[in-house]
């Protein structure tokens, strides 16, 4: 079942809010009319940095990503929610997060977390792809969504995620989340590692509210 509640963006053509639409259970179809609108922003931009003779590592780092494959990879398992943000006809954002997590922050080890599996925004909402973004506030929102996903399994909060390189300072500083640094085992693949206390949940609900 898919429960759906308003959320706003921020419109950087217009220079104001605008309302969006917050999606948290996403279909099948919704997920495949994602990827058929994203997928030919991210195999044009790939082109030219290959034509270009881009290195691969300063390639938009989730521009690989398959939702497609990743929402039949959970299809009907209880743990996974697949979230996703739709502003002015098309999704702005998608985000798969699970509840089998544990903490790791030493004053909360062992206790229950949402995973943010993985988040993403549309290609013509990141400056890597395009000069002039169109909407944000799109990653914040499904931050925003995760800690509360977190709240309502009685996690107070808790979320942990394996960070992408260029992402770093989005969950560090705009998300304010404590950085436990390189996950060198095998679920971390190397990337940094960051989560958020019962207190810094406090602090993105509030500043969402604001």
């Amino acid at each position: 079942m898919t429960d759906v509640s308003e959320v706003f963006l921020w419109d950087r053509l217009n220079m104001q809010l605008v309302p969006a639409t917050l999606y948290d259970g996403m279909t099948q179809t919704q997920i495949a009319s994602a990827t058929a609108s994203w997928q030919p922003w991210v195999d044009d931009y790939v082109a030219v940095l290959k034509q270009q003779n881009v290195h691969m590592e300063d390639w938009p780092q989730h521009a690989h990503w398959n939702w497609n494959r990743k929402a039949s990879s959970v299809s009907g398992l209880l743990a996974y929610q697949l979230l996703g943000i739709e502003c002015d006809g098309l999704m702005q954002g998608l985000m798969l997060t699970g509840t089998l997590g544990r903490c790791k922050i030493s004053n909360q080890a062992g206790n229950p977390l949402v995973d943010v599996h993985f988040l993403a925004t549309a290609p013509w909402n990141l400056r890597s792809f395009v000069s002039q973004p169109r909407f944000g506030l799109v990653g914040k929102i499904l931050i925003v969504a995760a800690v509360q996903i977190s709240l309502d399994n009685g996690f107070r909060g808790r979320i942990g995620l394996h960070s992408l390189k260029q992402a770093e300072s989005f969950y560090l500083n705009d998300c304010g989340m404590t950085d436990l640094g390189i996950d060198t085992g095998p679920e971390g693949q190397g990337l940094r590692y960051f989560e958020t206390t019962p207190e810094q949940a406090k602090i993105i609900l509030n500043g969402a509210r604001q």
